[in-house]
């Protein structure tokens, strides 16, 4: 999910030549390239170039490749990571960095974990990726998606998808939509923004949006054969785009019925049964704004739209910049359409991401740092959530240890002075 407005979206789209002249700031790059060296044409007028050359003029893979790829587990504390904008990406770390690529400096500098607003928390594995989302499917395993590619502001290949038992070990199962070989309406655009992968009555979705270049909007996409790396085709009529804006997402509810909302959750449409179309219009949701006057959006969220279900209770909200803190802010009913109230930051730090029930049968929280105070940037990590009798959100004093710093307290509050606490009491009943 993206702080940005779609004002840029326009760009002079000029041919790119590097020299090699910028040499990277981290101790850890690589040798430069030899000078000037000129870049091939990208798949937008040359098809048989590589995936993750496209569209045209973009930087060369060798700055920006548009996947991410398999990554590995972590080594170390995972913290640094990627900072990624118009500017360029930022990075520090153990991996190679890229030529022109720049040093992250202290724009991760885990004041959250310091002021014991969030654990001790590690990255789930040693991956680029913003967005992050985790589903499980119908196989029991659980499905990892996101925003993927050295630059999301330059250039994304398409729909990367990883898959694990344990959410410890991850395999690859490679790009699973392709702006190359699959897109339609979504060929003037330049990248894929916070796909998500969800299962829904025996088949595979993807939730998504593309924006950038000219084109954009979002859409649903669904498995031609059940299996969660497709190949996938639109699951809407006509190969329908369904509108503006970014960061879709679907909810199946305990009826069956699914809903579909994005952006900043500020609005809720019901799907057809078949999830060919929708089931009459969109319903505005009216939510109950917190007294203190700490946030005054119109929308629950900002972006990053988020929608799930817990002992009756909706939790309706996504991603927003909160004392400045990109967090997983909701509010919550007990009618889908609302209206909604007790708004709060949820989970500090962990906006952009979803909430699902992992194998050991309790909830999460995914994230992936967005912000200053957090320990790492643009990197898959987790936190375990418990609810309030009132049903309000909160961090877990017990943590899994793989999600953990090494040697960190599973009961973590232990090892800080100052406990979380980040919203008053108050019923939804």
């Amino acid at each position: 999910m993206k702080s940005f407005t779609f004002a840029f979206f326009s760009m002079l789209l000029l041919p790119f030549v590097w020299t090699g002249d910028a040499a990277p700031t981290n101790a850890t790059a690589p040798a430069a390239a030899p000078a000037a060296m000129i870049y091939a044409p990208s798949t937008a007028t040359d098809p048989k170039a590589p995936l993750h050359v496209t569209p045209i003029h973009t930087t060369h893979p060798e700055v920006f490749s548009g996947i991410s790829g398999a990554g590995h587990p972590v080594v170390g504390d995972g913290y640094g990571g990627y900072r990624t904008g118009r500017d360029g990406t930022m990075y520090k770390g153990n991996e190679p960095a890229k030529p022109g690529w720049l040093d992250l400096g202290d724009r991760a500098r885990g004041t959250a974990v310091r002021d014991g607003i969030i654990p001790p928390l590690r990255p789930i594995w040693e991956l680029h990726l913003r967005d992050t989302i985790i589903n499980k499917g119908g196989d029991g395993y659980y499905y990892l998606s996101g925003s993927s590619g050295d630059n999301i502001w330059d250039i994304t290949s398409g729909i990367e998808l990883w898959r694990s038992k344990d959410l410890k070990q991850w395999d690859y199962l490679g790009l699973v939509w392709s702006f190359v070989k699959d897109a339609t309406w979504e060929k003037g655009a330049r990248y894929v923004w916070a796909p998500e992968i969800h299962y829904i009555r025996g088949n595979y979705y993807l939730a998504y949006c593309v924006a950038g270049g000219q084109g954009g909007g979002t859409g649903i996409l669904k498995s031609s054969t059940g299996k969660p790396e497709g190949p996938y085709v639109y699951a809407l009529t006509h190969n329908a785009r369904i509108g503006g804006g970014i960061d879709a997402t679907l909810f199946e509810d305990d009826d069956g019925s699914v809903y579909f909302t994005s952006g900043g959750a500020g609005s809720i449409r019901k799907m057809l049964p078949d999830l060919s179309g929708f089931d009459g219009p969109a319903h505005s949701i009216q939510f109950e704004k917190p007294a203190d006057g700490s946030w005054s959006r119109n929308n629950i969220a900002q972006e990053g739209a988020s929608l799930f279900k817990h002992n009756g209770i909706y939790y309706l909200g996504g991603a927003g910049f909160y004392q400045g803190r990109y967090s997983s802010v909701v509010a919550m009913s007990t009618n889908i359409f609302g209206p909604y109230k007790n708004w709060q930051e949820a989970v500090p730090c962990g906006g952009g991401g979803n909430y699902f029930q992992g194998p050991d049968g309790c909830w999460y929280c995914t994230c992936f740092g967005n912000d200053d105070q957090s320990p790492w940037r643009e990197k898959p990590g987790m936190v375990r959530i418990d609810f309030e009798a009132d049903g309000r959100i909160q961090i877990a004093d017990e943590q899994p240890a793989f999600i953990l710093q090494p040697g960190t307290p599973t009961h973590w509050r232990a090892a800080v002075t100052q406990p979380a606490t980040n919203s008053p009491s108050a019923s939804i009943k």
